[in-house]
């Protein structure tokens, strides 16, 4: 079971990895037309402002579940302290994990169910009523990435329970 639990965490890594690039892609594209049409064209698209924000929104989410399942995470005081013994090392797991199941469990909670409990009164049913001006589109397509960084980084965090020790050396494997 722990060898299916990584490989899974893995193979979404792969795809989120994939995504996040075609999402700097989509945002560095649309900023180049803007540009390219405010100065050269002095007729800026409405439209790329609002694909190149929510590309951004996309991509730094992406990222934080690329970093954290590489540990490539911010990790503060690294260099002052020595490298802590094998039992500080698994305090420190356990604080980093518990920090964030209280950080994510309630994100995800809340993207699906509201303050008073229904499923109607969640973030992503408000979000879906709502539709983004200039593109058309459901909001809930922006949003859906939210939930989506979140139970991603609760598989990267069950693949590191499970013995997972990606790190950013052995990140070139995965790929």
């Amino acid at each position: 079971m722990r060898h299916v639990i990584i490989s899974i965490s893995n193979v979404i890594h792969t795809i989120t990895r994939q995504a996040a690039i075609l999402a700097v892609c989509l945002m560095f594209l649309t900023v180049m037309l803007q540009i390219i049409a405010r100065y050269v064209f002095s007729a800026p698209p409405i439209w790329t402002e609002d694909v190149a924000r929510y590309a951004m929104v996309w991509t730094g989410l992406l990222g934080a579940t690329l970093s954290f399942k590489t540990r490539s995470d911010a990790v503060l005081m690294q260099s002052v302290f020595p490298k802590p013994s094998h039992i500080l090392s698994a305090l420190g797991e356990a604080i980093q994990s518990a920090a964030v199941l209280i950080f994510v469990l309630p994100v995800v909670y809340f993207c699906f169910v509201g303050l008073r409990g229904g499923f109607a009164k969640g973030y992503l049913a408000r979000q879906s009523g709502l539709t983004a001006d200039t593109l058309g589109i459901p909001m809930v397509w922006i949003s859906i990435s939210v939930p989506l960084a979140m139970i991603i980084i609760l598989l990267h965090l069950a693949a590191r329970w499970a013995g997972d020790t990606v790190s950013e050396t052995s990140q070139s494997q995965l790929d």
